[in-house]
């Protein structure tokens, strides 16, 4: 038996016009905080499966859409919903510095 948990996290950035290449650092930033921290908690044998999946929309604000899958054996005593919003937290928290840097740097530039 395995044990499975989807989790979602949406933030409202609202930053205007990111180049594609920062866009890209971002939804990298996010995935790599998230694997961090999953596998600061488990073992790689204690993952049968993760999956961390970024979209960033741009309409009249930027929103971050981070989801997580997640799956550990059920001998593996876990709580995979805390870990992932653990996880989530540290990835939104990553990326609001990261656009709090590049916006400054924009208003430095102006």
């Amino acid at each position: 038996m395995v044990v499975g948990m989807e989790q979602r996290g949406v933030i409202n950035i609202g930053l205007p016009e990111l180049s594609e290449e920062q866009l890209i650092e971002i939804g990298e930033l996010a995935q790599g905080i998230i694997i961090k921290h999953v596998f600061s908690e488990l073992n790689r044998s204690d993952v049968k499966d993760i999956e961390v999946t970024t979209r960033i929309n741009r309409d009249e604000t930027l929103n971050l859409e981070i989801e997580v899958y997640l799956e550990v054996p059920v001998f593996v005593k876990v709580d995979v919903e805390r870990l992932i919003d653990e996880a989530l937290e540290k990835a939104y928290e990553a990326v609001e510095r990261k656009l709090r840097e590049i916006a400054n740097e924009g208003k430095a530039q102006a």
